[in-house]
């Protein structure tokens, strides 16, 4: 208590020291009315604000607001593909046409039930005309549609029974379950549609096939304008429905067609194994895509830029109207470096070529006639001409797609890849002299040059393409084996073969042959090319490699071949298409986007000295003056001179009654004209009977001519 009152006597004195005024305190209740009215003035004036609001919203700009509010559900996105551009041939003929056809489209609200889309598909079915094109129906499509009318499921569902709507231990089924004892109730009779009800059936097929919020095109033909007014004067009664534009896509008909490709369906969309590969592109799912050559190699170009829209709905879900945020432009068009007439001009000569050497006699087991003409500087494809027979029933039939795509054994038009596969291994120089002759290896028959056997004739390299001398180029393949032929009746050391094989192979691949040429399309074939190191591949087919009897090569490789030996050994890519082009806004072709310029493939591993001796052989197996000299009928009434070489591969079949026949597939590579090469040439007619080096029709032969002189006559060489 003593501290206690020292502090409080402490207290007082220091008051005392340091006098203050008294603080009057203002009674607490006493200050409550007043706070009580500030809050109700500030909540005043917020009701006052908000009655304001209320009324710019209902009154002053109800309008503005009520479309405000039905919008304020959201939008959806929806890409569609444009148009697919044009194709055209050299002149501007179309091959390939993208038609603008009138289209009805559906946009599915969330809220869309089967009976409503069932009703306008009814309603619709009463003004389009059951001619467009709508699709297929299934018998589940028909009991859908038959189910989606109210009445018909309600008799179907009133009918089940409680066990069909129960499982084995007695749980309730789930709805799509006892939608499938639904159908299986729907009779056969109950699907007696009219044609009218079939044609609604179709529609509401595809209304029902179309995911909540997307837009797709249900019908397209030619639906007149009339019939357009009438869908848009009944807007309310077809919900989601909508007039639009398609575009159908046609081909001319002729030779080329095959090699236009194919496109998908808007249904079908693009392919599943390419979907990831097109959707990293910004493609959609639903576009129309190449499916093969030309449509699929320039896929990039003649897909058009997509139109983009906006579905707005409402907070119910409902559809309120569509917005367009980019128009779509039709894709690039394409021009061909074919001249439609050219190859029909070309197919004809190849045609009747082969009626002829059928008609002589040579053709029992024929499957067919190749050509193809190629531009020498630009790697142009002029022409591609293919006819493929039945040997059976002798039925004949255009196969353009043949010329790069079906392989065939080339034979002796391979001998300038041997010769320099030769000279890169070093096995003989330049123009060196060989004795051709019989080749005899122990046990096995002799193997002559086509002439027989006259003893051993000493033939340069350039006599040995004049002559086509096969022994020549076999002892070239037993030096690249390291086993030269020295005498009659040695064995046959092929332990290097691989090594050979390897040669040849590399320098004829340098060629384009068996290897891609690079066409500027997909679907070409490399060739037939066994292994080296197979049982097959041993003995003697060592030595027919070398003289074109083993591998098998397209007619594309084949005058790509041709070109490339014209061109001095720079191998350049073919391709079939000319230039890109901008497409008008009538459809017309407009201005070039993008030539397609030569690509270099490959330079063949060669001396301008031993070019020299290619060109001097293949000039002289067509100018040749002597007995022994194999394509002098490529000159016939030809005003340029041609350079080439023929090819006879010969093949022993099995007949039906046992006995056997050797069939003969006579080739031939050329260019023209020899000192200023322009076009380069492949002909192949595979499995006659026909000895083209000594008798026969020479079809091989006089379709080089031929093929030169109409190029001549159409075009003119500079």
């Amino acid at each position: 208590m003593a501290n206690i009152k020292r502090n409080t006597e402490k207290e007082t004195s220091s008051k005392k020291a340091t006098p203050k005024e008294k603080k009057v305190m203002r009674h607490p209740a006493k200050s409550i009315p007043a706070r009580v009215n500030i809050l109700f003035f500030v909540i005043f004036v917020l009701f006052m604000v908000l009655i304001g609001k209320l009324f710019h919203m209902q009154v002053l700009n109800a309008d503005y607001y009520a479309e405000k509010s039905v919008s304020s559900g959201g939008n959806v996105q929806i890409v569609q593909g444009a148009p697919r551009g044009n194709i055209y041939d050299a002149n501007g003929k179309p091959l390939a046409t993208t038609t603008p056809v009138q289209a009805v489209e559906f946009t599915r609200s969330q809220n869309a039930t089967a009976s409503e889309m069932r009703q306008v598909a009814d309603k619709l079915a009463t003004i389009l005309p059951n001619t467009i094109d709508v699709g297929t129906l299934t018998t589940r499509d028909k009991k859908d549609y038959y189910l989606a009318d109210a009445k018909n499921l309600e008799k179907i569902s009133e009918s089940l029974t409680k066990k069909e709507k129960t499982d084995d231990q007695g749980n309730d089924l789930s709805g799509t379950d006892i939608y499938n004892v639904e159908l299986s109730k729907v009779k056969e009779s109950d699907l007696n549609f009219t044609e009218e009800q079939t044609f609604a059936a179709k529609l509401f097929k595809e209304m029902n096939s179309t995911t909540t919020f997307n837009t797709t095109m249900i019908a397209t033909g030619s639906i007149t304008a009339e019939q357009q007014a009438t869908i848009a004067e009944h807007e309310s009664d077809l919900p989601g429905i909508t007039i639009g534009t398609s575009w159908d896509r046609s081909y001319a008909e002729n030779s080329l067609t095959p090699i236009m490709g194919t496109i998908t369906s808007q249904k079908a969309g693009v392919p599943a194994e390419e979907l990831d590969a097109y959707l990293k592109k910004g493609y959609q799912r639903n576009d129309r895509v190449g499916t093969g050559f030309i449509e699929k190699g320039y896929e990039s170009e003649l897909q058009g830029t997509h139109s983009i829209s906006k579905v707005q709905f409402d907070k119910n879900g409902d559809v309120s109207g569509t917005k367009t945020i980019q128009e779509g432009k039709r894709g690039n068009d394409l021009k061909l470096t074919v001249d439609l007439d050219f190859q029909n001009d070309v197919n004809n000569l190849v045609k009747s070529q082969l009626d002829e050497l059928i008609a002589g006699g040579y053709g029992a087991y024929n499957r067919g006639a190749y050509a193809v003409v190629l531009d020498v500087k630009t790697g142009g494809i002029l022409a591609l001409s293919g006819y493929s027979r039945d040997p059976d029933t002798g039925a004949i039939s255009e196969y353009t797609n043949g010329t790069f795509q079906s392989v065939f054994t080339p034979g002796s038009v391979v001998k300038m890849g041997t010769l320099t596969a030769a000279w890169d291994a070093g096995v003989i120089s330049g123009n060196d002299t060989l004795n051709a002759q019989s080749i005899k290896f122990k046990g096995t028959p002799a193997i002559n040059d086509w002439w027989g056997d006259a003893g051993a004739m000493p033939l340069t390299a350039v006599q040995a393409l004049q002559y086509s001398s096969n022994t020549y180029m076999m002892q070239l393949a037993m030096r690249m084996m390291g086993a030269p032929y020295t005498q009659a009746g040695q064995a046959l050391d092929d332990s290097n073969r691989v090594k050979a094989y390897e040669e040849l192979r590399k320098a004829y691949a340098s060629y384009g042959l068996g290897a891609a040429t690079g066409l500027d399309i997909p679907g070409e074939s490399t060739g037939y090319l066994p292994s080296a190191t197979s049982d097959a591949a041993a003995g003697v087919n060592v030595l027919f490699e070398s003289f074109g009897q083993y591998d098998n090569y397209t007619p594309l490789q084949l005058a790509v071949y041709a070109a490339t030996i014209a061109n001095n050994g720079t191998r350049i890519s073919p391709h079939i298409v000319e230039g890109v082009y901008d497409s008008n806004s009538d459809g017309t072709m407009g201005k070039l986007v993008k030539n397609i310029t030569p690509k270099i493939m490959d330079k063949v591993n060669i001396t301008p000295d031993n070019m020299d001796v290619l060109h001097q052989g293949m000039y002289q197996v067509v100018h040749g003056t002597d007995g022994y000299t194999t394509g002098r009928s490529m000159n016939n009434g030809v005003d340029v001179e041609v350079s080439g070489k023929t090819g006879t591969s010969e093949r022993e079949v099995t007949l039906a009654d046992g006995s056997t026949a050797i069939l003969t597939a006579n080739n031939a590579v050329a260019y023209a004209p020899s000192s200023n090469p322009q076009i380069a040439i492949s002909v192949v007619i595979p499995d006659n009977t026909e000895a083209n080096a000594s008798s026969g029709t020479k079809a091989n032969q006089n379709i080089v001519a031929g093929i030169t002189k109409l190029y001549q006559d159409r075009y003119h060489f500079k």
